[in-house]
């Protein structure tokens, strides 16, 4: 090879070179701008999370004010608690003292009550048995007007002895100690029926008696309940017009004496009932109904002291439960009682069964 040929060989390998290099810086510069673009974006991503974490900087600092300001609260509301929590305290221990003040109070009246309607009896029978003496003995040589005085004095004292004897029953429940047994109740009141059966003598009346259950009562008690109550279902549906009557006058349809009793569930307990289709009565004077010597009819025209239906209310509240009325003028009553945390000892499939008629 010649000079010249080798001169020109260098040359041509130098430019190759410059252009190998120039390519690499070029590889350089856009591998360079592709880091310098990630750069940008990582930066950019850098941004948006130190923002983010600005924002959730602010919320905390926001929940932070919140926390704090509930807690004020609670703790206020929870002074305001405790304040409360000392009042009810308070209350809670009046009220006990309260209690024991009127169940004392209570003991004595029905120890006064006891030993009045008892030291009365006494006189009573005095007064009575002299003035039917003065009758007996005096009568053909005493003057009417004074003969008048003296039945006057008879009846008197046969009320008051009603009275006392009344007084005396309802002192006797309030100091009747409590004996729960379980009891069926249907031969109760089929014996109370029984006993009743002499005051319906010569009328039609229709029981209807529902199949009860048996509960953990006192059937001394309970038997008073059912007798009271029945008594007065048969008195105030005396107006009722026996089938006969009604043929008489040209009445088609009857309206004879419905006396029923029954029971129904309401939350859980039994709730027992009488009801009859008597005279009724108005819902405005109810609260009168269950008051000592309480009457909301004229003794002219019903008997009784008025002690009955305290009576019952005492009973039902010696067991722990509560006994209320519903009526309407000449549509008849119905009264409503509990037994308390009375247990139904068997259950009746039969919701109700005949009712038989005097």
């Amino acid at each position: 090879m010649t000079s010249a040929q080798s001169a020109t060989t260098g040359a041509v390998d130098f430019a190759a070179l410059a252009e190998d290099h120039a390519k690499a810086t070029l590889n350089i510069l856009e591998d360079f701008s592709e880091d310098k673009a990630r750069m940008e974006e990582t930066q950019h991503a850098i941004f948006n999370i130190l923002r983010d974490f600005s924002e959730e900087k602010n919320w905390l600092e926001e929940t932070q004010r919140a926390t704090l300001n509930l807690l004020e609260d609670f703790d206020e509301e929870r002074i305001k608690a405790e304040g409360v929590s000392r009042e009810l305290q308070e209350s809670v221990e009046l009220l006990r003292v309260a209690k024991e003040t009127a169940e004392a109070s209570n003991r004595e009246l029905e120890s006064f009550s006891y030993s009045v309607s008892h030291d009365l009896r006494a006189p009573l029978r005095h007064i009575g048995g002299f003035s039917k003496m003065l009758v007996e003995e005096f009568g053909s040589t005493l003057d009417p007007g004074a003969k008048h005085y003296l039945e006057r004095i008879q009846s008197g004292t046969q009320k008051m002895g009603l009275l006392v004897d009344g007084l005396l029953n309802l002192a006797r429940v309030g100091r009747h100690s409590l004996t729960r047994q379980a009891i069926e109740l249907n031969p109760i009141v089929a014996e109370v029926i029984a006993i009743l059966q002499p005051d319906a003598e010569g009328r039609q009346v229709e029981w209807v008696i529902a199949g009860l259950p048996a509960v953990q009562c006192d059937p001394v008690l309970v038997k008073q309940i059912f007798q009271n109550l029945l008594v007065n279902a048969l008195k105030f549906t005396r107006p009722r017009v026996q089938a006969d009557e009604s043929a008489k006058v040209g009445t088609s349809a009857p309206t004879l004496a419905v006396i029923e009793v029954g029971c129904t569930q309401e939350n859980g307990s039994v709730v027992f009932m009488v009801r009859d289709n008597g005279i009724g009565f108005n819902m405005k004077y109810v609260d009168k109904l269950f008051g000592v010597f309480q009457r909301l009819h004229r003794a002219e025209d019903y008997e009784g002291t008025g002690i009955g239906l305290a009576t019952v209310q005492r009973i039902v509240q010696k067991h722990g439960g509560r006994v209320w009325a519903e009526g309407e003028l000449d549509k008849g009553a119905t009264f409503y009682f509990t037994l308390g945390m009375e247990r139904q000892a068997e259950s009746k499939s039969n919701g109700a069964t005949a009712g038989g008629r005097l």
